[in-house]
């Protein structure tokens, strides 16, 4: 009897997982707790080359070919406007809000259903498989529930009602798109600056605008609703204030964009203790968010996308399937949140820590380019036919 699955959350890994378990011969529908889709909410973020071999094996690939532009190169420089280090890997950047959109698309053409303002309040067991209450008190039944809700999964409470809270690392986020600004550079390399009080970040899309985020620090974890009382104009005068004698375009980026982005917190988990209970089982952010500085998060989700459809469909009892999961994925994943925190750790103003950097880090990316160290993260490649061993 084909498998029914209930799918918390509707972002990015909701609909990857929808379609990776339809492959695998499982129904599915996705319950998203807004009212409404993500169209237009968000940056951008990057798809590393692993990330997206695993769309290739969902006949996914073709739908980001177009969105976003590729950025096979990243070069890194000091205040002083140094050269600190230059490396390449193939990897795509995309307006959050389209891969959102083109995934959330496809899911649908292919016949998977999705429900808008369905909230998880509560879940539970039956005598034959799930049973999801939402908060405007409707609910519905399947075989197992999938939590891809995110950082504030109510599904990992569920699970683990003593799940550990996300790390804050001290830093927050903003950015935006700039217009009619000429900067240093060309299309399709990340530019990276450790400005003396702010890392920033930016990239030339082909069409000429210039995509960029800042990542201002805050040892204080501030409420989302202290950053939402943060106006996009105070955003561009702190800016302002913390890139004022640097050397690169970041005042002249900033003062080009009409609308700077609401800021947000930046957060990982360490470790999530239970990914899995009784018929219910984590993907994505909710098990294991990691810094956006690993350029990971979004691949990350995927690749658990197709990983499960493949403990799924090979392993017939589901704490089996669970647990040949939680083999597959928990060492790597947790091995790419650390790899996250210590690239965020730079990031963050210390005093002595920027003359330091300068001196190191152009050795260690020197070695990192020549014995191609973060290879374990980028060539991990999944093969749909190889069956999974419970």
């Amino acid at each position: 009897m084909t498998k029914r699955a209930l799918i918390i959350g509707g972002g990015i890994a909701g609909p990857v997982t929808a379609m990776a378990l339809q492959r695998a011969g499982i129904d599915s529908e996705v319950f998203e707790a807004y009212d409404r889709g993500a169209e237009g909410v968000g940056a951008f973020l990057t798809l590393a080359v692993n990330g997206l071999e695993a769309l290739r094996l969902l006949d996914l690939r073709d739908l980001v070919s177009d969105l976003g532009m590729d950025t096979p190169v990243m070069e890194i420089r000091n205040a002083r406007g140094r050269l600190l280090a230059t490396t390449s890997q193939p990897s795509r950047t995309l307006r959050r809000a389209d891969l959102y959109q083109a995934l959330r698309d496809e899911a649908v053409r292919r016949g998977v259903r999705i429900h808008y303002g369905k909230r998880l309040a509560d879940a539970s067991a039956t005598p034959d498989g799930v049973r999801a209450v939402f908060a405007d008190g409707t609910g519905a039944e399947g075989d197992l529930l999938v939590g891809a809700d995110g950082l504030r999964s109510r599904t990992r409470t569920l699970i683990d009602p003593n799940a550990p809270r996300a790390r804050y690392v001290g830093l927050l986020n903003t950015g935006g798109y700039a217009k009619g600004v000429r900067v240093p550079g060309r299309p399709g390399v990340c530019n990276f600056i450790f400005g003396r009080r702010c890392f920033f970040g930016y990239l030339i899309h082909p069409e000429g605008d210039v995509w960029w985020f800042a990542n201002p620090p805050s040892r204080r974890e501030m409420t989302p609703e202290e950053l939402a009382a943060i106006t996009p104009e105070r955003w561009r005068a702190r800016l302002m204030d913390l890139f004022e004698g640097d050397t690169g375009p970041m005042r002249e980026i900033i003062a080009a964009t009409p609308h700077i982005l609401p800021g947000w917190s930046t957060y990982d988990f360490p470790r999530v203790p239970k990914w899995s209970g009784e018929r219910m089982i984590l993907v994505g952010d909710a098990a294991h968010a990691t810094s956006p500085s690993s350029g990971q998060g979004a691949s990350m989700a995927i690749e658990d996308a197709v990983v499960l459809g493949k403990c799924l469909r090979d392993v017939p009892d589901l704490a089996g399937a669970f647990a040949a999961f939680e083999r597959l994925r928990r060492d790597r994943v947790e091995r790419v949140v650390a790899q996250g925190k210590r690239n965020g750790n730079g990031k963050a103003p210390g005093a002595g820590g920027a003359f330091v950097r300068d001196l190191i880090l152009p050795v260690v990316m020197r070695q990192v380019e020549k014995r191609n160290a973060l290879a374990w993260m980028h060539d991990y490649r999944i093969t749909w036919d190889d069956p999974v061993a419970a």
